[in-house]
């Protein structure tokens, strides 16, 4: 019994340094940063936010669920590949805060057309749903969006404040 006790006091140490970790603080960036433009990574898993040309920042995301593969239709849960823009901005997102992608774009629209399948649409950089925040840097892990590209919550924060709308968008494999 004591056995059992001291393992599950070791899991439980070590689970709460696990959380603690994951909801460490964001490293702070000069005041008044704005990117202008946005590069989305996704065989690295990574968001980079530019400002002249240079990096600003680096997060790690989650992605679609599908395969990996560029976004073909409607409900395949891939992330779109290609030249988009920030067009919207949704502050009740049941998501903590989104940024709305401008997928599908010209050329999506006529690959999908071509294929007689809807191109599909509501992409999204976004945090994570109600409630899961406390997962932080843990919900990059594994991707679980419907196409979207996902941050933790404090990171969606700080991007939301750090992104104008009219922001263009690359999203490469």
């Amino acid at each position: 019994m004591r056995s059992f006790i001291a393992a599950l006091s070791v899991l439980v140490v070590a689970l709460v340094a696990l959380l603690v970790w994951a909801n460490r603080p964001l490293d702070k960036l000069p005041s008044g940063s704005k990117a202008d433009r946005i590069v989305v990574e996704k065989s690295s898993h990574t968001l980079t936010l530019y400002a002249s040309g240079r990096p600003l920042k680096v997060y790690t995301v989650a992605l679609g669920r599908g395969a990996g593969a560029a976004k073909q239709r409607e409900g395949d849960h891939e992330t779109p590949e290609g030249l988009y823009v920030i067009d919207a901005r949704n502050p009740r997102s049941r998501f903590h805060l989104a940024l709305h992608v401008s997928y599908p774009n010209a050329l999506d629209s006529a690959h999908a057309a071509s294929l007689g399948v809807p191109a599909g649409g509501a992409i999204m950089i976004h945090g994570v749903g109600r409630g899961l925040g406390w997962l932080g840097r843990l919900q990059p892990q594994i991707d679980w969006t419907d196409g979207c590209i996902a941050l933790t919550n404090p990171e969606m924060d700080e991007v939301w404040k750090l992104v104008p709308t009219g922001t263009p968008i690359e999203i490469r494999h």
